[in-house]
């Protein structure tokens, strides 16, 4: 352990200061494709029963009309964020009918481009918005890739504590509790940037996908059987450069050495043009097919394995609220759906994402020069490919180490982090998350993306089959445990309340759409930040 680790943790172990371990919050928000029972790709619009995916804060869509976005409350424990989120599936699943939620986060069998329906979000000026929005990332990147879903784990700890670290560790000269706080979260991000290969090899579930996913592109993947492409020792497809990357956000790193540095990337990459979008242009036949022709639309075009955030006002942009109130949680961007839970992620996940995050937070961090940037993405992408290879190697200090090694070295820096957590619950959830993890790294034969690979090759080598399978698993458990009275009328007021919200949103809206995009390109991102 470093120096600093070990005074935050003697710090925080105090009786006095232990209560602040349990004070940050954790949400997720699950992406799922609806799909027919086939397994084939759903073709109805967003169940009306759900709500409105313009206004609803729970259920929502992401890329396309099929792509459900399950979003939890912020809970202090993440055994109560997960309660939270098996609600909204079993809810959710009651007003699918016959359709399924898909297990997986490669997609199904996917149709042509052309009958992939964007979400839509009424005609309202916010709704277009979000709409024309996802009209040019079809143009960007294609929209089977689109259809790729994960789990976001947002992660925060309480500012009481980032006030006691601030005050033991600057005194007198201690900065404003806004400085501190955001940059105390971007050190943990450079952390993660660091270490969050573990995650992928111990997490990683994406090693095979089907065949009509990649649309004829040139590949370097294995054949498994007649419609699935594999690689054999892959944990995660879904992260490697067959996800949702492309050469125009290629120099937007690194940018995480401060929060002002972060944030002048971003601005200055939603205002830079970007050739090849500007031969497309903004509209075709007057009709519009992308709100800029800039390296990124919006700011949350950017693709990140971690993401600094804060809760936005109406109206507000995202860069705004990081500039103007700082940041106030991050976003793990990076972690694949599990498709042997129900809801996409377990418990025993999430208390190790808690120990990890909270060493990522406590631990030394300094900044990251962009050879370093490289060896970290480098060694991720080597993970994402090619984890369970025996005997491979990533880089650390220069030298080539054994994945294993560094992994087990790296749990036992992190176990005193998971000890000092369950200090403070008075059990042993996070220790025991850590023990399942060191087995993972002696045999990978446990791991979720060798666990897909052997239910496949015992069940013919089908992608879509295994998918369709465990998605019929789950649908059978939320249908044996509906919602319960109290859930139903509580999802059903908010389904009501977020209809009614849209309709009055668009009866009361006034300006072309035309001068709504102009307004909304024009306003100031951040100020200072040019």
């Amino acid at each position: 352990m470093s120096n600093l680790l070990t005074r935050r943790l003697a710090l925080l172990a105090d009786a006095q200061h232990r209560p602040l371990l349990s004070g940050g919050l954790r949400g997720i928000e699950r992406e799922t494709l609806r799909v027919q029972a086939d397994g084939h790709l759903a073709h109805t619009p967003h169940p009306l029963a759900l709500g409105s995916a313009l206004t609803h804060p729970q259920i929502t869509t992401d890329y396309a009309e099929t792509l459900l976005e399950f979003i939890t409350p912020a809970e202090h424990d993440i055994a109560d964020t997960l309660h939270k989120l098996d609600a909204i599936h079993r809810f959710s699943y009651g007003k699918l009918g016959q359709e399924l939620l898909w297990s997986q986060s490669m997609p199904c069998q996917l149709p042509s481009e052309d009958e992939i329906e964007i979400a839509w979000y009424g005609k309202s000026n916010l709704g277009m918005l979000k709409h024309v929005y996802r009209r040019g990332l079809a143009l960007r990147y294609g929209k089977a890739m689109q259809c790729i879903a994960g789990i976001h784990y947002n992660y925060s700890l309480d500012e009481d504590l980032w006030a006691l670290l601030n005050h033991e560790e600057n005194g007198d000269r201690k900065l404003t509790a806004k400085a501190y706080q955001s940059e105390a979260y971007l050190a943990a991000i450079r952390n993660f940037r660091r270490y969050s290969w573990l995650l992928m090899y111990l997490f990683g579930a994406s090693p095979a996908l089907a065949s009509g996913f990649l649309r004829g592109q040139p590949h370097k993947l294995e054949t498994l059987s007649a419609d699935t492409l594999y690689l054999p020792y892959a944990t995660s497809l879904r992260m490697s450069d067959l996800g949702y990357q492309n050469d125009a956000q290629s120099g937007l790193s690194p940018h995480e050495n401060s929060l002002d540095s972060y944030v002048a990337t971003l601005t200055r990459a939603v205002n830079q043009p970007y050739e090849p979008y500007q031969r497309i242009g903004t509209k075709r036949d007057g009709e519009w097919v992308q709100l800029s022709t800039n390296v990124i639309q919006i700011e949350n075009e950017y693709y990140s394995t971690i993401r600094p955030k804060r809760v936005i006002r109406t109206g507000e942009r995202p860069i705004q609220a990081l500039c103007l109130r700082g940041v106030q949680y991050i976003e793990v961007r990076c972690m694949d759906v599990d498709p042997f839970e129900p809801v996409g992620i377990s418990l025993e996940t999430g208390r190790f994402l808690d120990a990890f995050l909270l060493f990522c937070a406590l631990e030394d961090s300094p900044t990251i020069s962009e050879d370093q940037s490289r060896l970290y993405a480098q060694n991720f992408a080597r993970t994402v490919k090619d984890g369970r290879r025996p005997g491979l190697t990533l880089s650390r200090d220069g030298e080539e180490v054994a994945l294993r090694d560094w992994g087990l070295a790296l749990l036992e820096r992190i176990r005193p982090v998971a000890a000092l957590l369950d200090q403070a619950r008075g059990d042993g959830v996070h220790a025991a998350s850590l023990a399942v993890q060191a087995a993972k790294l002696d045999d990978p034969e446990r791991t979720p993306s060798a666990r897909v690979l052997a239910e496949l090759r015992a069940n013919g080598g089908s992608f879509a089959a295994f998918g369709l399978r465990q998605s019929e698993r789950h649908a059978a458990y939320f249908r044996a445990h509906p919602a319960n009275r109290d859930e139903e009328a509580y999802f059903g007021q908010l389904a009501a309340e977020s209809l009614a919200e849209q309709a009055a949103l668009e009866r009361s809206q006034t300006g072309s759409f035309d001068d709504y995009v102009q307004a909304y390109r024009a306003s100031n991102l951040c100020p200072n930040c040019e």
